[in-house]
């Protein structure tokens, strides 16, 4: 693979060198394909997650979802899709970018309503860890490290503290 793609400064991919591969664990409606190995991670990016996908026709990219910590940049490569905000539904076609900064009113999610593939470039910000909310299940996902948890189990800041001074002198006792 060394011949396809040249690590030199600055880093040059040849995206038709690389094979596009899908989640084995997505559900069929999700089975958004991207480009391996993954783009960010050949030119060892440090703020930007980047990566060329493709959807075939009658398929979601992901969940429907916002970011709470990055910001995100989609520019449609070929075929169309059809974008969800919490807006509207808008066609998205081949050349046009897509800008969606943080939090809830970039809520977004692609379908594929064509009948020919959808390629896209897929830019995304690193800030470290980012929360992606998905509103159509309640979940929430702590990124990088992939930590689902369901929305409604949100507790007060205050819950399973009140007991404090019997961890402490059980911890006293304990290092006595």
């Amino acid at each position: 693979m060394q011949h396809l793609i040249q690590k030199i400064m600055p880093t040059i991919i040849n995206p038709d060198s690389l094979e596009f591969k899908d989640d084995p664990s997505a559900l069929d409606d999700f089975k958004l394909k991207t480009l391996t190995p993954r783009l960010g991670e050949i030119c060892n990016s440090k703020h930007f997650m980047f990566d060329i996908r493709h959807l075939d026709p009658g398929k979601y990219s992901f969940p429907y979802h916002f970011h709470r910590n990055a910001e995100e940049l989609m520019m449609i490569m070929s075929g169309s899709v059809t974008l969800r905000t919490d807006k509207e539904l808008k066609i998205i076609n081949k050349g046009e970018l897509v800008f969606f900064e943080v939090g809830v009113s970039s809520a977004h999610q692609l379908y594929n309503h064509d009948t020919v593939p959808c390629i896209y470039l897929d830019i995304r910000t690193t800030p470290g860890i980012d929360i992606t909310e998905y509103p159509d299940s309640g979940k929430v996902n702590i990124m990088p490290f992939k930590m689902i948890f369901e929305k409604n189990t949100q507790v007060n800041y205050n819950k399973g503290e009140a007991n404090i001074s019997d961890i402490w002198n059980k911890l006293k006792s304990d290092f006595e």
